[in-house]
């Protein structure tokens, strides 16, 4: 990746797109002089609070399954050889299980009602009070989304009123046709009619019913009419249909065709389990029953049974997608995307940001239509519930603490993954939408935004990692703003941990890279990935501070010297993640091995190891630092950081440009100790361990003698310290300098 095609793609990045008015010539200055790092503490901080739950960032995370890190299907990849298929387009039942939507009008066989109501799982006496008021009113609405079962639902309604035959009427019949003025027209005493057609114009209204149900009543005939969650009616009220448990609808569809005894078995395998745990949908449900049935004869394996519910969650997000906009708008297929990259995040936020992408996908379909967002859209219940979602109160992390949201998720938690791949590779001309959508939300101010802009963008690196790099992770990278920089730099380190292969080498080649702005995206992520490879993560990071080294050695007037702060910084803040890792006593070998480097790479060691003795669990001074919690640990079992701690304190109390922060470091560890005996304990042991000589003594004893407390008042822990230093009675305590 040359250096001249990443100045061209930042370049890109920053021109205004088309269409968009272009913003004030100041504000690109002012921005770049209100540019601040944030602290990669507190970045990795955000990033462990707003991870998206299937990432589960940490140590040795990877997605595991078939949904990225394992098997992947989807696009050129994962068909379901034999006779089961799952298609967006095509409905298969097996017989036994419902009945196949091409028909749409004519009669329904009566042997194919009674197969149906042989593996019919009864709701209840729910169900039973749709049939009596479809008894009495001649004419029921039923509601329900798609593959609900709902339509199924309706034909056993008719079954049990015993009417015959029954007809299926086109969904888009009208209304005044439904019913025949004469009965030699249709012998029907049952109809259906599923997903009536109806918009703002041509709403379902009440009149429209009762005239239904007075010709009905003249024929001794019914009719159930099926709804989606958007349909538009007028001055009626439809009934809601809830489906059974899947777990009743599998039993009852096993039933119907096994023994109880296969039954039994099967509804004990562990992936059955796991199956009925991920909410399926009732049609989904009676073809997992088919798969179930073949692999009990024997004409089956185990793998087509284990991948079945991803592809029944592929063929679902394949199918959201693949509707035109008159049944899925695209707002909502925009919401879906919205839902994909905050999932289990806030609800109002996800829908807040879902307008934005809207916008831009609407601008991509068609630049000469604005983009016209209702203020008062889809209600959020029926909105969560095309998108297979729930709503719930929770806790979210803030920077002020946590607060209680409402939140919406995928009821199957592979949805936002599986979704966020077939958006990117399915169907790429949103991509240029997409892309800017992602632009602007890792500009946003809120932690949350900018981290799932970070976990989308792991996502497409995953699916895509050419693309993902050069749209959207690179731009981010040269930036010359910190945030999105910190941005990429999440981005990388999620990508990382789903599995994505060569983040590695990408970052390694960054390190040398001549870019700054790439090396410091390089050094960051280095500190967040490093723990997986410790002595590699430390060697890249001793080349990019030699690199620093070179360059000063052969041209120290050189423009860029910001950026050589910069750099020095993040390097140290590196090297301070680290050594908080689990792998901190490698990451101390290493840096006790630096020691006697050039500058640079000593002063990175250094500055890295006391930003680390800063660091408390909740960031409160009066907390035992982890730093001196680890020492006590190892002088327990005499590790190495019982003599490597206190030859990095050491080193950075003997180097005048060290001193004064290691000093510092020493008084907030006295405080934190005046309340923790244990603290107390093991900061004995480590004055003592930094007094080698009359030097090391008088300055340790004026810096006990002169820390203050945090109300003003010494901590009385600082004489006990004191009189525990060795050497106390050869050399006189002095009031001097300490740096004497």
């Amino acid at each position: 990746m040359s250096s001249e095609n990443e100045a061209g793609k930042t370049e890109g990045h920053d021109r205004p797109s088309e269409g968009e008015p272009p913003g004030h010539p100041d504000d690109g200055a002012s921005a770049k002089a209100t540019d601040r790092p944030q602290d990669a503490w507190a970045a990795q901080r955000d990033l462990l609070d707003h991870t998206p739950r299937t990432m589960a960032f940490g140590e040795g995370s990877r997605l595991a399954g078939g949904v990225l890190g394992g098997v992947n299907h989807g696009i050129g990849g994962g068909s379901f050889h034999g006779d089961v298929h799952v298609d967006a387009r095509t409905q298969i039942h097996y017989g036994f299980g419902g009945l196949s939507t091409a028909q749409s009008s004519g009669e329904i066989r009566a042997a194919a009602l009674e197969e149906v109501a042989k593996s019919f799982a009864d709701p209840g006496p729910a169900f039973a009070g749709l049939i009596e008021r479809l008894h009495d009113e001649r004419v029921l609405v039923l509601s329900g989304p798609q593959s609900s079962g709902r339509r199924t639902a309706a034909l056993m309604m008719l079954h049990r009123l015993g009417v015959s035959p029954v007809h299926s009427v086109a969904r888009d019949t009208a209304l005044n046709s439904l019913v025949p003025d004469s009965e030699e027209q249709s012998g029907a005493r049952g109809h259906l009619l599923c997903d009536l057609e109806t918009d703002r114009n041509k709403p379902l209204r009440d009149v429209d019913l009762l005239a239904l149900r007075d010709r009905l009543t003249l024929r001794n005939a019914y009719l159930v009419i099926t709804i989606g969650p958007r349909a538009h009616v007028e001055d009626v009220e439809p009934d809601v249909w809830e489906p059974p448990p899947p777990a009743d609808i599998l039993a009852a569809h096993l039933r119907a065709r096994l023994a109880p005894d296969a039954v039994a078995d099967l509804l004990s395998l562990p992936v059955v389990t796991e199956f009925l745990d991920r909410a399926h949908q009732p049609r989904e449900t009676s073809e997992f029953a088919s798969v179930l049935v073949r692999y009990a004869a024997g004409d089956s394996d185990e793998q087509r049974v284990e991948n079945f519910s991803l592809l029944a969650l592929e063929s679902q997000v394949r199918e959201w997608f693949e509707e035109d906009d008159t049944v899925l708008h695209l707002r909502e297929k925009a919401f879906l995307i919205a839902l994909a990259a905050f999932d289990d995040g806030p609800y109002a936020l996800t829908a807040e940001v879902s307008d934005r992408l809207y916008a831009r996908l609407q601008s991509t379909a068609d630049s000469q239509r604005p983009a016209a967002v209702p203020v008062f859209g889809t209600h959020i219940g029926k909105r969560l519930q095309l998108a297979r979602a729930l709503r719930y109160e929770a806790e979210q992390p803030t920077e002020w603490g946590p607060v209680r949201q409402v939140k919406a998720a995928f009821l199957d938690d592979r949805t936002a993954l599986v979704l966020l791949r077939e958006v990117w590779t399915g169907h790429p001309s949103a991509r240029p939408a997409l892309v800017r959508w992602l632009q602007d939300l890792a500009e946003d101010g809120r932690p949350l935004v900018r981290t799932r802009a970070s976990s989308t963008a792991a996502v497409l690196a995953h699916t895509d990692l050419p693309s993902a790099m050069a749209l959207v992770i690179e731009p981010w990278a040269t930036s010359p703003l910190f945030g999105p920089r910190t941005v990429a730099v999440n981005a990388l380190t999620l990508a990382h941990h789903v599995g994505t292969p060569n983040v590695p080498r990408i970052l390694d080649a960054w390190c040398d890279s001549k870019t700054p702005h790439l090396r410091w995206v390089a050094i960051r992520t280095h500190g967040l990935i490093g723990p997986e490879r410790p002595i590699e993560t430390m060697a890249a990071l001793r080349t990019a501070a030699r690199r620093e080294e070179l360059a000063e050695a052969v041209d120290p007037d050189r423009p860029g010297r910001e950026d050589d702060e910069q750099l020095a910084e993040v390097l140290a803040e590196s090297v301070e993640l680290l050594l908080l890792s689990s792998v901190a006593d490698q990451v101390l070998g290493e840096l006790l091995r630096t020691l006697d480097h050039d500058q640079r790479i000593r002063a990175m060691a250094v500055n890295g190891f006391l930003g680390a003795c800063g660091r408390t669990q909740h960031r409160t001074p009066s907390e035992r630092p982890f730093v001196l919690d680890w020492y006590a640990a190892s002088l327990h079992a005499r590790a190495l950081a019982s003599t490597g701690i206190p030859a990095l304190l050491r080193t950075a109390l003997n180097d005048s440009a060290h001193r004064p922060r290691a000093l510092d470091v020493l008084r907030r560890w006295v405080v934190s100790a005046d309340r923790d005996p244990a603290a107390e304990h093991a900061l004995a042991h480590l004055l003592s361990a930094l007094v080698t000589n009359e030097t090391d003594h008088r300055r340790i004893s004026h810096l006990l003698g002169t820390v203050p407390g945090d109300d003003g008042p010494a901590p009385p822990a600082a004489a006990r310290l004191l009189d525990a230093l060795p050497l106390h009675r050869l050399f006189p305590t002095s009031t001097g300098d300490p740096s004497a």
